[in-house]
């Protein structure tokens, strides 16, 4: 099936405060943004008409643009509301939206005090980020050759445009060695995330998620680990060495667009989703149905 290009689509994207026809949401080829990986965004997705744990993300969306030294000129309830209109503007209750921030053309070189800063939210139609049959029968990972930052190298705690290109580099090389993805060691040469999805791995019947020293501590990775507790399960957040890959008997992703998907593998290392991985599962897709008030009372 032939993919749409993005600019080439039909609807409306809200743009520094006003919703614009699609194809006219532009910016300048000098925007620092592109130039210099001063932008920020986030990952959100709808079901059911309600955005799930959407203040979490606008506030994580503030946070990071303050992290690289910018503000975004929008209070987080004039964010949400923002995303709100854009979906009821394209018609959607079941969509992801990508809201995202960043310096303009205002100035050029590594300086950037003189940009002004823009937002723009758009939605659009997406389903299961692997693909509905791929998901259940569990992805298929490389070990990627690039690892995450350290915190004192990288803003690592901000959800930064700059911080996905190896993200990308490590799932182009994964792709051309047959894989779906790739997983990424941290800068120590502990296990970190995959590109784009923290991870929980079932070892001995318990559950065992890489501590964020240096990646994201992901809204969807709170979330599941608030399932499973509630569950009674056992939830261990820990430094991982990269020999716990071997020990594993189960592991899943967690993320906005993944949301809970099994692994297959892990280079070398084979698994097989199995009743914790399930159960989170189906947990997870029940939950994020919910309307925001049972959200809350369910996880905190």
């Amino acid at each position: 099936m032939a993919l749409i290009p993005f600019d080439d689509r039909d609807g409306f994207i809200w743009l520094d405060g006003a919703l614009v026809p699609w194809r006219d949401a532009k910016l300048h080829v000098l925007t620092h943004g592109l130039h210099y990986a001063s932008a920020v965004f986030e990952g959100e997705r709808c079901y059911a008409g309600h955005v799930f744990r959407l203040r979490d993300h606008t506030e994580r969306l503030l946070q990071s643009a303050r992290i690289l030294g910018f503000e975004i000129p929008y209070t987080a309830e004039a964010i949400d509301a923002a995303c709100i209109e854009t979906l009821a503007a394209n018609n959607l209750t079941e969509a992801y939206l990508r809201p995202v921030a960043w310096r303009g053309s205002e100035e050029m070189g590594v300086g950037a005090r003189a940009t002004k800063t823009h937002l723009a939210i758009a939605v659009w139609q997406w389903g299961a980020y692997f693909g509905v049959e791929q998901r259940m029968r569990g992805v298929r990972l490389a070990l990627s050759p690039w690892k995450r930052p350290a915190p004192d190298t990288a803003p690592t705690a901000s959800k930064a445009s700059g911080l996905y290109m190896i993200g990308t580099m490590s799932k182009h090389a994964a792709q051309d060695q047959g894989f779906d993805d790739a997983f990424m060691l941290d800068h120590k040469g502990d296990l970190a995330e995959a590109t784009g999805a923290n991870a929980f791995f079932v070892i001995e019947g318990a559950i065992h998620t890489p501590k964020p020293t240096c990646f994201l501590d992901g809204i969807t990775r709170r979330s599941v680990m608030a399932l499973a507790r509630r569950r009674q399960m056992v939830v261990h957040e820990r430094v991982m060495p990269a020999t716990d890959l071997a020990r594993a008997s189960e592991v899943f992703l967690a993320g906005t667009a993944a949301e809970v998907t099994p692994v297959a593998c892990i280079a070398q290392h084979a698994y097989t989703p199995g009743t914790i991985t399930r159960t989170l599962m189906e947990d997870y897709d029940r939950l994020v149905r919910m309307p925001p008030e049972e959200v809350a009372k369910v996880i905190g």
